[in-house]
This record gives C-alpha cells, structure tokens and sequence, in this order.
C-alpha cells in the first residue's frame, strides 16, 4: 500500500527533531516538485507546532494525510488522547477566509462519512491563520460529533486544544491503525468523474468492497468483450443494467477511462443525451485539470469533450460523412431514452433539413458505428423508470433494430434486463425475433452506491408514488434514521433547514417539477433554461450557483446529478386526490387534465427524480394554496400534503430535532 501522508511520528519525536529533519522527509515524500511557497509554509508549520504541541507527549502528528474523494490533502493532523483535530494552515494571514473554513469542515465531514477509524470518533476542524488576531472560539460539536470550525493564530492553537480535551474524553486509537484505515467514500457522479479522469481506480472512489468489486467485475467483463472484438474482427452491442443508484455512469465513464487509448487505433467516448449532465461533467473535469496541472480551461475542456461528448453531436457529427467515426467503442448512457422513429425523423425533417430520413435513434447509432470495417463495441448503460421526455422509445427501440438489421453484431445482455421494467409485458426473444444473444450476470450493477445515507431511499420514492402508503411508511420508519426528510408549508422554513444542515461546502439547492407553473406565485421561479453549470459547480458566493436558493432546478437540469440537501417545491400538477395521483400542465390561466398514459409516466418519473436527487436530506415545501385563487385551490395542495403524512413524513418544526 502507498503511503497516505508525507510525515508520520509521535508528537514527542516530532518535538525533538530538528526542524530541518521533519522538512526533508516531507521533501522526500512529496510526489511533486516543490515549490518555495510549499517549502516556506512547512517550515513556518514546523516551527509553530514545535512550540505549541509540547504540553502533548502522549498524541501524534501527521503531516499532509490524502484525501483520496477529494484529491487534497490535510495539511497536518493530530491525534491526542483519541480526538482527531485537522488542521488547515494559511501562513502569513491575517484575517480568518471563510474558504479555509468550509476546507478544513469538508475534510472533517470526508473523514466522518467515509474513513472507518474516524466514524465515531471526535473531530475537531482547526483554521490557523498565524497573524490573525485572536477569536473568541464556542468549541460546540454536532450529534455526529464533529466540532464546528475552531479558529486559531500561531500563538494559541496548543490553548484551543487543550480546551477541548478539558470537555471531552474519547478511548484511546492505535494511530497506525488509523492513518491505513479502509476508506469507503461515495463520491457524487462530478467527483467520480475527476477521480477517474485523474486515474485513480474504482476501489478510492466506492463506498464499499461489493460496490467497488461490481463495477471491477462489470469493466472487466466488458473489457473482455473489447478484446474478443479487436483479436477476431467482431462487432458486439453490449447492455448493462443496475439497480437504482448502481453506478451505471460511472460503470461507462470507468469503461471509457480505461478504453481511452488514443494511440492504440482503440478511442473510447462516452456519449450521453443528458445535455446537462455532459456540460457538468465537461467543466468539472476541465475545472479540476487546470487547477492541479496549470493548462488553460479552453484546452483542458477540448480534452475532456473527446472523453464525453453528448449524443447529438456525434449523431449530426455522422450526418455530415460517410466515414467510420474515430471512435471504436462508444458508451451509450441511459440508453433507453434515445428517441423513437417518429421523433427523431421529426427533428430531423425539422431541424435539420432532411425529408428523407426515417430511422429512429438506436438504428441511426448503430449505423454510425457500423461503418466501421474490421471491429467495433456499442456498450448501452439501461435504467428503468427514467424516461422522463416525449419521444424516448425504451429499450424496445434498440432491440427492433437488431431484430431487423445488424446480423453480423453480436449481442450481449444483462441477465436482469429481461425484468419488466426493462422489456415491460414482452420478452427477450419475442423482442429480438429469435435472435441469438448471451447473457452474462456481470452485466448487471447489483450494488447500490448513490447514498451513502441509506440504500432505501429509491424503495421508499417507489412506494410513495405508487400509492402504497402503508409500505412508504414502514420504509420511512427505518429511512429517517439515517436520512431526514421533512414536510413543511413555509419556504422560508424550508430555505433555513438545508442552510442549516450542510457543513463546509456541502451542496443544497432548490428543486421543482418544470410543470410547477404556480410555484411563481410563491416567488419560485422554474425556468426552462438556467446556467446548470454555474448551478451545480459554482461557489456559495456566486448567484448563480444553487447555494443562493432562487433558482429552481427543474427534473431536466438534475437527472444524473446530486447535491447534498435539496428543497422540493411540489406543485399543483402531481396532485394527490380521492382517487390517488393525478396529472396536470397549467396553459394559458388554468390547470388542464392531462388524459395520455406516457405523458402521466413522464410526470410521475419526473417527480420520482427529484425526490431522489438529494444525498443526504430532503425538506418538502407543499405552498399552502390561496382562496382567492382557483389556480392555487387550497385543495390541490392540502390532500398532496396530507398523503405524504401518510407516508410517514413528519412536518418539520424547531421542535424536531435534526
């Protein structure tokens, strides 16, 4: 195992070396070239812990312990009498940042949720700025046990430390044991996506040895599928399903990670028709590639749009050749949205400008990839319950294509995709008229590892929507436990329960369905175009982003992305009724029943997305209606938020502790 940190000892030991001793092993250690900024601030950093830490013989001291989730790493860490303080230095400030702050709090939280050694112990964010003047500090601690941001100079960080230790006791840690703990982080799809691309495995990046060995298991089944293709000059559609929160994304921006051989005659690319979540994930990885290596955000996003691209652009790419893409093996993600004969020939007529055209889009991609002589792999990542758009076909479109076309391609499925929500009433070979297909049980994603809160959260959603609420409120029961959610008719309740509750830069944001019409006569606004990207990557400073709660992130700007805590605003058109759900659009100055089947589908999935787009909580804001209004009928709102009692969801007060 590699090392974790770069300086190791007994704060004894530490003590007494010279300073100059403790500064080459960092030195050494360090995988970088060091600068003489970093050399300036470890010195500074020795010669203050030197002088502040002697009253503390029994503890040890860490210098730059890894982060792996976050690619930072602590400045120095230690562990006295069992407690865990953190601290961040800024050498030569003068003033406490709140940046540094929220820094040393997100790795507090990181150790708390993730580091197995950490979990029930004490830990204490320390902020040393070592000219600023000195700051009267509370030394409170949440139930979890970490300590809000303690505030220090060089000249009384020993004194703030032993405050503590005069308040709490904790049991003794073998601090060796500590410092290789098992790290088990789930990381948020963004942060997966910078791990990946900075070629870090699955293991530093999965919650869990099952989640970890799942997505090893499924890369290499279908790495061995890549490599039969290129070895005998075949073509294979490969189809990969997984149970909510799976990490079918990431199990195809992992496959496309390590398939990304550019100089191997191999390109990979990971394709996606969510253009929101390909805009993230394009800046975040170019973001994260010019803080850590320098290059210009221009250069670093053209890099990171020929590891993911959206669907369209490949697609209009191919429109305009008849050559072979330079891509050999081409992720599909959420490939049962692509769209249906009659849409895309639509758009295409349309937009495009081609009458003729008369395919739907899993022919057409098929096709693009087809015209590739000697070998080719199409890997589509399937999820149930997710169209969320008019004209997304299913899984069925693609099967219909193979049905008819493609003989030569061989076909690959998941054993679980023969499941209803898959192929609904038909069946494989019915759907495929016949043709030969294997299955292979390591196509299938059989570990949850979206929230690392509760794995319940998707049954309970399930059950809520579907109308069995005595089975939502069983889930519930346990669900609360580990992951709050919280009913209330006062958005500014609502606004000051996620503020409250996230820590460091833990994310929150408004949410709401794009057919929340009303929700503007309660000052919220559900656009249909916002800058998601400023939304989900921006800072707490920044108005754009979604820590400012004004704008409302609608089903379409979220699906495939998280924030920690989110606000629901539910509107008026999923409403609960005497006969159960029912689904309306507001047009013109007045709600209208909306009588087709898929339509209803669309909206129910686009609610059963938004409930379950928050990683660690969730508070429901129902408007309480207006009299005086019949597009706000009191009742529309009332028998909605009366269902959800029933679901077990308790309304939130100051009274409930949380």
């Amino acid at each position: 195992m590699g090392r974790r940190e770069y300086y190791f000892n007994s704060i004894n030991n530490f003590i007494a070396l010279d300073e100059e001793i403790v500064l080459g092993q960092l030195l050494i250690n360090d995988e970088f070239e060091t600068s003489d900024l970093q050399k300036f601030a470890w010195r500074s950093e020795i010669q203050i812990l030197q002088q502040q830490l002697t009253e503390f013989k029994q503890g040890n001291i860490i210098f730059e312990y890894t982060i792996p989730r976050m690619g930072h790493r602590v400045d120095v860490i230690c562990i006295i009498n069992g407690i865990i303080y953190l601290l961040e230095f800024k050498v030569g400030d003068k003033e406490y940042k709140k940046s540094t702050t929220d820094q040393v709090m997100d790795y507090a939280l990181d150790l708390k949720y993730f580091h197995e050694q950490s979990r029930q112990r004490y830990i204490v964010p320390i902020s040393v700025s070592t000219e600023a003047s000195e700051h009267q500090n509370d030394y409170c601690y949440t139930p979890d046990r970490v300590y809000s941001t303690i505030l220090c100079n060089k000249d009384n960080i020993g004194r703030n430390i032993k405050e503590i230790i005069l308040k709490v006791q904790d049991s003794q840690l073998d601090v060796k044991t500590w410092v290789y703990s098992r790290y088990v982080p789930t990381p948020t799809i963004i942060e997966a996506a910078q791990a990946l691309y900075r070629n870090h495995g699955v293991e530093d990046i999965s919650r869990n040895d099952g989640g970890a060995k799942n997505l090893t298991i499924t890369t290499s089944a279908i790495s061995n599928i890549i490599n039969e293709c290129k070895k005998n000059n075949e073509k294979a559609i490969c189809f990969i399903t997984g149970v909510p929160g799976a990490g079918k994304t990431l199990a195809g921006l992992n496959i496309a990670n390590e398939r990304h051989y550019f100089n191997e005659d191999e390109h990979a690319v990971f394709l996606s028709g969510n253009a929101p979540l390909v805009d993230v994930l394009q800046n975040a990885l170019a973001i994260d590639r010019t803080e850590r290596e320098g290059i210009t955000k221009k250069n670093a996003l053209r890099e990171t749009k020929a590891f993911i691209q959206i669907i369209h652009k490949f697609r209009d790419e191919a429109l305009t050749t008849s050559s072979a893409p330079i891509e050999k093996v081409a992720i599909f993600d959420e490939a049962q949205r692509a769209w249906d004969t009659a849409s895309l020939t639509n758009f295409m007529k349309r937009k495009k400008g081609i009458p003729e055209f008369n395919q739907s889009e899993p022919e057409f991609l098929i096709s693009i990839m087809d015209r590739h002589k000697d070998w080719a792999v199409i890997v589509c990542l399937v999820g149930g319950g997710q169209e969320i758009y008019n004209g997304e076909a299913g899984i069925q479109a693609w099967f219909d294509t193979l049905s008819e076309n493609y003989h030569d391609w061989k076909i690959y499925l998941s054993d679980k995709i023969t499941d209803s929500e898959y192929v609904g009433n038909s069946d494989i070979s019915t759907l495929l008229h016949g043709r030969k297909y294997q299955c292979i049980s390591d196509l299938h994603l059989g570990v949850s590892l979206r929230s690392f809160r509760s794995e319940n959260l998707a049954l309970f959603v399930k059950y809520l929507l579907d109308e069995k609420s005595e089975l939502a409120q069983q889930i519930y029961s346990e669900l609360k436990k580990a992951y709050p959610i919280f009913l209330t008719r006062n958005f500014n309740v609502a606004k000051e329960w996620v503020k409250e509750k996230a820590r460091g830069t833990e994310r929150y944001g408004l949410l709401a369905s794009s057919e929340g019409k009303r929700l503007r006569a309660e000052g919220i606004w559900v656009p249909s175009d916002i800058n998601h990207v400023g939304w989900f990557l921006n800072g707490k400073g920044n108005v754009d982003s979604s820590y400012y709660l004004e704008v409302a992130a609608s089903e379409f700007k979220v699906q495939g992305l998280e924030v920690d805590y989110a606000v629901l605003a539910w509107d008026a058109d999923l409403r609960y009724t005497a006969d159960g759900f029912d689904y309306y659009k507001f047009r013109g100055a007045k709600w209208n029943h909306v009588n087709q089947k898929q339509r209803q589908r669309y909206l129910k999935n686009a609610y059963r997305v938004l409930l379950t787009r928050a990683r660690q909580g969730l508070i429901i804001y129902i408007p309480p209606g207006c009299e005086e209004d019949p597009s706000r009928n009191i009742e529309y709102y009332n028998r909605t938020y009366d269902y959800l009692k029933s679901c077990g969801i308790e309304e939130f007060s100051k009274r409930v502790v949380f």
